[in-house]
């Protein structure tokens, strides 16, 4: 049986796929805020060192994947929490465990949204993540707003992975991301109730071409998938569970 980790894992779509994954009997490490085997800020440099230093002490011998799901919503402020959470946390462990994925050939698999291509682009923005600059990023993003924030920081992430995705594997480590739409998570069900964000979300809900909002389940059933054996040369993907959101806004984009 498998030894995986994950951020993020003690609601939502984390939630699930360590139930999934357990039921299967793999060893399972949740990271996260609260409630978790390694409690862990991961908006900080000292959370996210404690992260990895008590990932090295639970799997020595490796980990056979690592799902960094840890993550906050766009009703959020200030937006710098959002991009040091939902970017330069995810990096930061990712980066972190490296070695350890390559030690049992392991995998990754980022979290990404469909929120990310479509919307906040902002070009300037995704510089400064790709570059690193996590005070510069901090810093404009403070000015432009948490919306921009999010999606851009998801977008991020998705362009991060298909660049490095190559280095990885030649390590022995497959690294790719999913896209998911609305779901039935503690943090979107705050951008329901937010009244900044709740009516653009339900308006967002009604344009998708299922008309409906995901259940955990249903992500966590893809990223296991991109874990596991079956998806042996799946590398460098990004892959949409959202419902058909994403053809439907931009269909003549692969």
């Amino acid at each position: 049986m498998g030894t995986f980790a994950l951020t993020g894992g003690a609601t939502g779509i984390g939630a699930a796929l360590k139930e999934q994954l357990v039921g299967a009997g793999h060893s399972v490490t949740v990271v996260d805020i609260k409630q978790a085997d390694i409690v862990a800020d991961l908006s900080t440099q000292e959370g996210r060192r404690a992260a990895v230093e008590g990932l090295r002490a639970r799997a020595p011998e490796g980990l056979d994947g690592f799902v960094p799901l840890a993550g906050i919503g766009a009703h959020v402020t200030p937006a710098s929490l959002i991009t040091r959470v939902n970017y330069f946390g995810v990096i930061a462990c990712v980066e972190g465990v490296r070695d350890l994925l390559e030690r049992r050939q392991g995998s990754v698999v980022l979290i990404s949204s469909n929120s990310g291509p479509g919307l906040g682009r902002h070009s300037e923005y995704l510089e400064l993540l790709l570059a690193g600059d996590e005070s510069g990023a901090c810093e404009l993003i403070d000015r432009v707003g948490s919306t921009v924030a999010y999606a851009g920081a998801k977008l991020g992430l998705a362009r991060w992975m298909r660049r490095h995705a190559g280095e990885y594997v030649k390590a022995g480590v497959r690294m790719n991301a999913v896209a998911p739409g609305v779901t039935n998570t503690p943090m979107v069900e705050g951008a329901f109730e937010d009244p900044g964000t709740k009516e653009a979300m339900h308006a967002y809900v009604a344009r998708m071409p299922m008309a409906r909002v995901a259940d955990p389940t249903e992500v966590a059933n893809v990223i296991r998938f991109l874990l596991g054996p079956e998806a042996s040369f799946v590398c460098g993907s990004l892959l949409f569970v959202d419902g058909g959101q994403d053809a439907s806004e931009r269909p003549d984009e692969p």
